[in-house]
């Protein structure tokens, strides 16, 4: 049995380590409230744009634009979003998993966002396209329109010839999936369009195409910035759940290691009084 001094140690170490695994938690929950309203906010931003590219393509039946051309598929982009921090279980390590499943057989350049993300693909060898959006805590809407614009040009310009976003989905405290989503090129859904839209009679200057180009970009952008709140919101709950899972499991070893003490003084003290009446009898 260990000494009661290096149990004394252990309980006063495990006691400092829940101080701050509490102390974690209390953040991540402050911080979960602002983000799962982040999520909430972008949600119908994304939705609105897809209808709208729907809406267009579904309005002219000689409709063609670079974007939603299927083209012979020799370099792909994939944009992964992680954290920026460890500590949230197996939030970061799901995320790659699905990543690199997803880039397995093809030529990948990546988009990292999150220090996670560019430490995980610089290693791995990865073809890394900016190390510029590194930080995902930091990034905002103008962020992901300066991304969109980054995308969309070097997809027009043949960089690559699709493009995926991976991320986190935020479905609830418990519960966040990794996913992939195929930005470029847009497959636009007929059952999306508007019905009274698409028979009307727009106009769009100077054409359908060249509008329906000038939205990718923001569309692109949208797409970002939502699977950002999505993953920030991923993270965090993930964090907070991680967290409270250490403080109860540190909680239940002061009290085991308690025990111990309380048995290793008791067996002192026993012998103590055992020596103490040996030597009386011993005189």
């Amino acid at each position: 049995m260990a000494s009661m001094k290096d149990i004394k140690i252990r309980i006063n170490s495990v006691k400092n380590t829940m101080q701050i695994t509490k102390a974690m938690e209390l953040v991540a929950s402050s911080k979960l409230r602002r983000a799962k309203e982040r999520v909430e906010q972008t949600r119908p931003y994304f939705n609105t744009f897809r209808q709208t590219l729907n809406d267009i393509a579904y309005s002219n039946t000689d409709f063609s634009s670079t974007f939603v051309v299927e083209r012979p598929v020799k370099k792909s982009c994939f944009v992964v979003i992680a954290g920026d921090r460890g500590l949230a279980g197996g939030y970061n390590s799901n995320l790659f998993k699905k990543a690199v499943a997803e880039m397995e057989g093809k030529n990948a350049v990546v988009l990292p966002i999150g220090k996670r993300t560019v430490d995980y693909f610089t290693k791995k060898g990865y073809e890394i396209l900016t190390t510029q959006f590194a930080v995902v805590e930091n990034i905002s809407l103008a962020n992901s329109f300066d991304i969109g614009a980054v995308l969309a040009k070097a997809y027009e310009d043949g960089e690559f010839d699709e493009l995926y976003v991976v991320y986190t989905e935020f479905i609830n405290m418990l519960s966040q999936t990794p996913k992939a989503a195929k930005v470029l090129p847009i497959s636009y859904d007929e059952s999306l369009a508007d019905g009274e839209s698409a028979k009307a009679l727009i106009e769009y200057d100077p054409s359908p195409e060249a509008v329906f180009d000038a939205i990718v970009p923001q569309y692109v952008a949208g797409m970002v910035y939502g699977a950002v709140a999505e993953s920030f919101a991923s993270e965090v709950a993930s964090r907070r759940t991680a967290m409270e899972a250490a403080s109860k499991n540190a909680g239940e070893m002061v009290e085991d290691l308690s025990l111990k003490y309380n048995r290793a003084r008791q067996a002192a003290i026993t012998q103590e009084i055992t020596e103490i009446v040996s030597g009386a009898e011993a005189l």
